[in-house]
């Protein structure tokens, strides 16, 4: 029960300060997860954004549907010299000075929804399996990024001496390229070539090429701030109670300190997801990400640059997909982070 000086600094009087005190200590009775829950649930703006991500996930999931049914045509098909009926008339899908055929939404049955490029491929299903290929590889990127990040950000941290110079050493120079050029001279490299090591062979235009670089160049921006964590957990009580019970150093590792680390790796998987996502877009532009014809954010905007002027949906389709996909990304992420934030203040109201 309350106390009549705590109540005071409530602010409220009466039935209504009781009641907010009754479910202050509720809250304070829940486990930090389910209380990461209840905040997130209440941050309204997170979750709509969140909900969006998941739709536009859905969306480009659901490209072989509108391909095969609504389109009826393949994201690498041609159709140059093919004409379509527009309100009763013939409209060539490229007209004879090159300029594609723009946006058609129900015109054409479903055909160029969203139009064509300058070869007569149909921007829909290309925006929605270019969109596949570039959640497939920001996913999988900070999948990598994460489980690199936490290796040897526990190691380093964990064991110090000797492992922690030559780790540090290695994300330092890591870190001291700009992202982008890093990503650049690798995807560059790797695309003449392919990678080639041992019983592994993957050609230059493999989407795990550009999968492996953007999930390298990130892993010194996560597995610095897990170094620094796994080296405050490493002096806490239960590491010592379970260091005294005879636990050998794997024991601590995965089963004391990896796990106080998962709201922390929540966070940074889910705003990766989005860096990931926009670095392959900005590696694809410049020619060292996902090589065409293969669809991407990234190659249809560069695709469409040339036709800016006269075709300005070639750029701005895919760009507004990459703008909602990182943006959502961002907001959900942010959300996350408040929501598991032990500093945090609890909000009662419903």
């Amino acid at each position: 029960m309350a106390t009549e000086p705590a109540l005071e600094q409530t602010g409220l009087q009466g039935p209504a300060a009781w009641e907010e005190e009754a479910e202050r200590e509720q809250v304070h009775g829940l486990g930090p997860w389910r209380l990461g829950l209840r905040r997130l649930r209440r941050n309204k703006v997170a979750i709509a954004f969140g909900i969006l991500f998941l739709l536009l996930v859905a969306a480009c999931l659901a490209a072989p549907l509108w391909a095969d049914n609504v389109a009826k045509t393949g994201p690498n098909t041609n159709h140059l010299s093919d004409t379509i009926q527009v309100d009763g008339e013939s409209v060539n899908v490229v007209a004879l000075d090159g300029v594609p055929i723009g946006p058609q939404y129900l015109k054409a049955d479903g055909k160029f929804f969203m139009g064509a490029d300058r070869n007569g491929r149909d921007i829909m299903v290309r925006l929605l399996y270019g969109g596949r290929n570039s959640l497939l590889i920001g996913i999988s990127a900070a999948l990598i990024t994460t489980f690199l990040s936490i290796l040897l950000g526990t190691l380093a941290g964990y064991f110090r001496g000797a492992p922690d110079v030559v780790i540090r050493a290695l994300l330092d120079i890591m870190w001291s390229f700009p992202v982008i050029i890093l990503g650049v001279a690798l995807g560059v490299a790797l695309a003449l070539g392919g990678f080639q090591f041992w019983f592994i062979d993957i050609s230059g235009d493999s989407l795990l090429i550009p999968i492996g670089i953007i999930g390298l160049v990130y892993v010194p921006y996560m597995a610095r701030p897990v170094r620094g964590q796994v080296l405050s957990l490493r002096e806490k009580e239960f590491v010592e109670a379970a260091r005294a019970q005879g636990a050998g150093p794997l024991r601590i590792m995965f089963g004391e300190v990896i796990p106080n680390l998962a709201s922390t790796i929540l966070v940074f998987f889910t705003l990766l997801i989005a860096n990931a996502v926009l670095l392959e877009a900005a590696l694809s532009f410049l020619g060292a990400g996902v090589r065409p014809p293969t669809p991407s954010w990234g190659t249809m905007i560069d695709e469409g640059v040339d036709r800016i002027a006269t075709a300005p949906h070639l750029t701005i389709v895919p760009g507004v997909m990459l703008v909602l996909t990182v943006l959502s990304l961002n907001v959900f992420g942010d959300g996350v982070r408040d929501a598991l934030d032990p500093r945090a203040k609890v909000r009662l109201e419903h």
